[in-house]
């Protein structure tokens, strides 16, 4: 397994954590200066969770497999495409390192390293996800990044000042650690679904719908770590099958509290293709000492 250099650091005692070359059972391995040692789980990833690990649910192997075979046909390239071709432009050409949090099944991350190396830039990339499900798929996929177990909402095991660019796409968001990790010239792009996105499917599905004032919100949550540099909104036609969109609402938050057969159900005497469209708000941020650098 490759192991780029990325600034780790041991969720044990925050030392710096290293690539140590393979373990004795073939998988990958990270070590830090008081030997506190992490081997990759036979699929690729990492597990950093120690202690109590995580309280938040995670998605399950069925959410998981139902949003890799909808990534995987391509339904949201348009969105992948635009998260790429805002964040590949600024970054540095020398070894530069993304932070994709809640990087999921890894298709964005892919779309975006695809698009750095045909740009001429060199990355360093490092994926994190609560869900082993997840991140088995994105290990896959993206076998030269660094796929990690962890909580977004515990100190990130990434040194200060170390990340040139954090991806968010519907995950979560802590800002402080964000800012903590980011370069000053770093940025950090968020995506959000917008009031009206999916709205066809959405109500026969049993999705939950997007409140009004999204935006407003993640502004504010983001202060006083970050200001807007820019914001673009991504809307794109889809056309599905009922199969697909099945598998398109039962991989979100509607996977939670409900079944797959059930979604299916429900959407059963939809006419086909089932037409929706995407609404997307792209946001991209900058750390606010950016200003006084």
């Amino acid at each position: 397994m490759p192991a780029p250099k990325l600034p780790l650091l041991c969720p044990v005692c925050f030392q710096p954590l290293e690539p140590a070359g393979p373990h004795p059972s073939g998988h990958g391995r990270l070590l830090c200066g008081s030997s506190h040692s992490f081997d990759a789980a036979r699929q690729g990833y990492f597990n950093l969770l120690v202690g109590k690990g995580t309280a938040f649910e995670a998605d399950t192997a069925e959410m998981v497999e139902a949003r890799f075979n909808f990534l995987g046909k391509g339904h949201y390239l348009p969105l992948a495409e635009a998260v790429a071709a805002a964040v590949v432009p600024a970054l540095p050409r020398d070894r530069a390192v993304v932070l994709d949090s809640g990087t999921g099944t890894g298709h964005y991350l892919r779309v975006l390293l695809d698009a750095a190396a045909a740009n001429g830039r060199e990355v360093a990339a490092l994926g994190l996800d609560i869900s082993k499900f997840a991140l088995r798929r994105a290990a896959r996929l993206n076998p030269e990044a660094v796929n990690l177990a962890w909580d977004v909402w515990q100190p990130l095991p990434v040194k200060d000042n170390s990340v040139d660019a954090v991806t968010v796409i519907f995950a979560p968001r802590n800002a402080p650690e964000f800012a903590r990790v980011l370069r000053p010239a770093g940025l950090l792009a968020v995506v959000t679904p917008r009031p009206g996105h999916l709205a066809s499917i959405a109500e026969p599905a049993g999705m939950l719908g997007i409140e009004e004032g999204k935006e407003n919100r993640l502004a504010g949550a983001m202060e006083p770590h970050f200001t807007i540099e820019r914001a673009r909104d991504i809307d794109f036609p889809l056309a599905l099958t009922r199969q697909e969109a099945a598998d398109l609402a039962f991989m979100g938050p509607a996977g939670h509290h409900s079944d797959r057969t059930a979604i299916a159900a429900r959407l059963e005497g939809q006419p086909e293709p089932v037409l929706a469209e995407a609404r997307f708000r792209l946001t991209v941020f900058r750390p606010a000492t950016a200003r006084t650098q």
